[in-house]
């Protein structure tokens, strides 16, 4: 059997193969509410390349291991992370996009493609309100869409050789701030942390003063970041305040929108987000909450421009683009790049502007109920305006909610019941993300239920 599909007719053997692989990942699906969100236990099948390919039947059964031993993000008890189910139609996106098998590097790779990506990134761009000369790029998690805006915002202010240049973030933003400092070759304390308030919201009074602190020293601040949706309980910083800081002192504003940007999305929810439009550069990760398959990330630019003069080295190896666009990989930091906008494009043309809505308002009003269902003479709450939500014992000191968060999630998962154990400061809790579409009213309840017995 030739492993590559034949170009001059239909490869039968590829067909079988796709048509048994989809439906043994639809027999998973299935079968998903009946079995656990974690496996027990999972077998590997076999790592390394044997001397000679195997069949068809001999890789199924293999996947098939690899399946049962996956983590199940349909199950209705999967509440623990930022990862919903797949929409059905991203994941035909997906696997076409495999096919296809095209290049984001540059055009001639990538015809239609490139041209669906620049597209959907200026519709997103004018939904969340960037303006006339915005433009984006897909990117593959929001890691490397939040490094990208750095390094942009660093090269904008002309301080890319300056060592001691610093960016000021909350306490509470995202570990991948971390990692760009070390990328970037910055130290330490050139990410600045800014304090929040009760609410996990960054402070504007700490970061005015916090600037006047560095400039005193003799540094010059690049970027301020801003969250909307932190990881542990979904606060969004006060972002048009944040920006009208940003405007007077003509420091770049990013906004992390990896976890509630899509809010922007819909006019009854963007209010959660107001301020949005108003930062230079923004990324959003449809992948957390609309069900577009992994990786789904853009980074948004409110002036295209600053993407490719950052990061455009020329490809003298491609055929250069007629008129004033740039070749795909000359908009970031990697070259290589699947099409991973066509399954958040497909799965956007599924859902429709109505779908898009009901599961941001959805979200929201599961959060609502099973906040209101928590016991607050047992638990603290900690939440924000979207949809996740986290809680620890309000009489347990550190060490009691330790332990109480590892039985209490055991017990849980022992229900079908999958929370994830994150620390804050320096206290764990539970965390609850109702982002899964599969979790209905009854099982929020059953969920509750279950947290207020875990304390007598």
């Amino acid at each position: 059997m030739d492993p590559f599909a034949s170009p001059h007719n239909l490869d039968r053997e590829l067909h079988s193969l796709l048509a048994q692989a989809s439906s043994n990942l639809c027999d998973w699906f299935a079968e998903t509410a009946s079995q656990s969100p974690m496996p027990e236990s999972f077998e590997l099948p076999e790592v390394y390349p044997a001397k000679e390919g195997v069949s068809n039947n001999v890789l199924l059964s293999e996947l098939k291991l690899l399946m049962n031993g996956s983590y199940r993000p349909s199950h209705p008890g999967s509440l623990a992370h930022l990862d919903p189910p797949p929409l059905s139609a991203s994941i035909v996106g997906d696997l076409i996009c495999a096919g296809l098998n095209n290049n984001l590097l540059a055009e001639e790779l990538s015809p239609s493609l490139s041209s669906l990506e620049r597209n959907l990134c200026k519709w997103f761009c004018k939904r969340l309100g960037l303006g006339d000369l915005s433009g984006g790029v897909a990117a593959s998690g929001g890691s490397i869409s939040n490094l990208m805006a750095l390094v942009m915002a660093r090269n904008i202010a002309g301080l890319e050789s300056d060592p001691r240049a610093v960016f000021f973030a909350s306490d509470d933003c995202h570990v991948s701030f971390l990692k760009a400092l070390r990328i970037m070759g910055l130290e330490q304390e050139s990410l600045q942390k800014v304090p929040t308030n009760e609410n996990g919201e960054l402070e504007i009074s700490s970061l005015i003063s916090s600037l006047t602190k560095i400039k005193s020293e003799g540094k010059k601040c690049f970027a301020v970041v801003a969250t909307a949706g932190t990881t542990v309980r979904g606060a969004i910083d006060p972002l048009s305040e944040i920006a009208e800081f940003c405007q007077k002192e003509k420091i770049w504003l990013h906004v992390d929108g990896a976890v509630g940007g899509v809010y922007g999305l819909s006019k009854i929810t963007s209010e959660i987000v107001k301020g949005l439009g108003s930062a230079d550069s923004l990324t959003v990760n449809p992948q957390k909450l609309l069900g577009i398959a992994k990786t789904s990330s853009l980074l948004l630019v409110a002036n295209k421009n600053h993407l490719s003069s950052t990061f455009s080295t020329g490809l003298p190896y491609a055929e250069p683009i007629t008129g004033n666009d740039f070749h795909g990989g000359e908009l970031g930091i990697q070259g290589t790049r699947s099409a991973e906008s066509l399954k958040l494009w497909i799965g956007l043309r599924q859902l429709g502007e109505d779908g898009i809505e009901k599961i941001l308002i959805e979200s929201i009003k599961k959060r609502y109920y099973i906040e209101s269902i928590i016991d607050t003479s047992k638990f603290k709450i900690i939440s924000g305006p979207i949809h996740l939500l986290s809680f620890t014992p309000v009489n347990y000191t550190s060490s009691q909610a330790l332990e109480w968060s590892i039985k209490t999630r055991n017990s849980l998962l022992a229900n079908k019941f999958m929370l994830s154990r994150p620390i804050y400061g320096n206290r764990y809790y539970l965390k609850a993300v109702m982002g899964n579409p599969n979790t209905k009213f009854d099982d929020l309840k059953n969920l509750a239920n279950l947290i207020n017995n875990s304390i007598d």
